[in-house]
């Protein structure tokens, strides 16, 4: 992979990187496709990176799909998949730690202890091994690219992180690898998160309120359960107040979903 982006770099051509664990859906060929329209030479990363794991079990049943995969990023114009193994991302384990409060330790960070860390040890890997000009992220792991541009202003990787907008459903549930393993019930059920959270945007109510109405429309719905609702600053993610508190807030929600609960998460902007 290095010997064919080093060629590409020395005729000039642009570089772009989408880092994925794999199950790819529509949201992800959205990023693919954005990469290949703004650069020469896409790289899409499966990988399956189990530092960011903090329950093993939810990594056992990660859908895994190689093939189905790679002929989802042909028909997207993508040039390298780049696939390996597990040996040969950590042939010794990465005892590096990253740590960037409150950004990495509130909601995600707070409920999947390491998950952060597991996620800046990859990524780092990933643009080093890569040296990408851009590389692409999804806005449904919106705390994710908060960490990540955190990440690359303290590692000072010469890069842009694009953030991509969220690609749902008909239902407004949005794309996730992690919809496969619901039920057409449970994913009926799950499409009551995008729809209770962007009703909230019209309450017209405090922030508290808001929190409040949220939490407690969710889980009035049997099948669903909040684990968090958390309405924050948009940039440093530390919890607002009042609306006034910040230029830019976003409210962020994970919600179990289903009988074998399925963790599903979302977020929505408020200003």
């Amino acid at each position: 992979m290095q010997n064919i982006l080093q060629d590409a770099r020395k005729k000039g051509e642009s570089i772009g990187l989408v880092p994925t664990m794999g199950a790819l859906h529509k949201g992800h060929a959205s990023l693919v496709r954005r990469s290949v329209e703004e650069n020469n030479v896409t790289v899409v990363s499966i990988f399956l990176n189990p530092t960011q794991f903090n329950d093993k079990s939810d990594l056992e049943k990660y859908p895994r799909t190689l093939d189905a995969d790679c002929r989802l990023l042909e028909e997207c114009g993508a040039q390298l998949a780049f696939a390996p193994s597990v040996e040969e991302i950590y042939p010794e384990p990465d005892k590096r730690q990253f740590s960037y409060p409150p950004t990495d330790t509130v909601m995600e960070g707070a409920f999947r202890p390491g998950h952060f860390n597991g996620v800046c040890q990859i990524v780092s890997k990933l643009f080093d091994y890569v040296k990408p000009d851009r590389a692409y992220f999804g806005e449904k792991d919106y705390q994710q690219i908060a960490v990540i541009r955190r990440m690359v202003d303290d590692l000072g990787f010469d890069l842009e992180i694009v953030p991509c907008p969220v690609v749902r459903e008909e239902s407004g549930l949005a794309m996730s690898s992690r919809n496969t393993l619901l039920t057409e019930e449970e994913r009926k059920l799950a499409a009551n998160i995008y729809r209770v959270i962007k009703d909230s945007r019209s309450l017209n109510a405090s922030v508290v309120d808001t929190h409040d109405y949220v939490v407690r429309t969710l889980d009035a719905i049997p099948g669903l359960k909040v684990q968090y609702y958390s309405i924050v600053d948009g940039d440093t993610l530390a919890d607002v107040e009042s609306w006034d508190d910040a230029e830019s807030i976003v409210g962020c929600i994970t919600v179990f979903c289903g009988q074998i609960p399925i963790r599903l998460i979302d977020h929505i902007r408020y200003k």
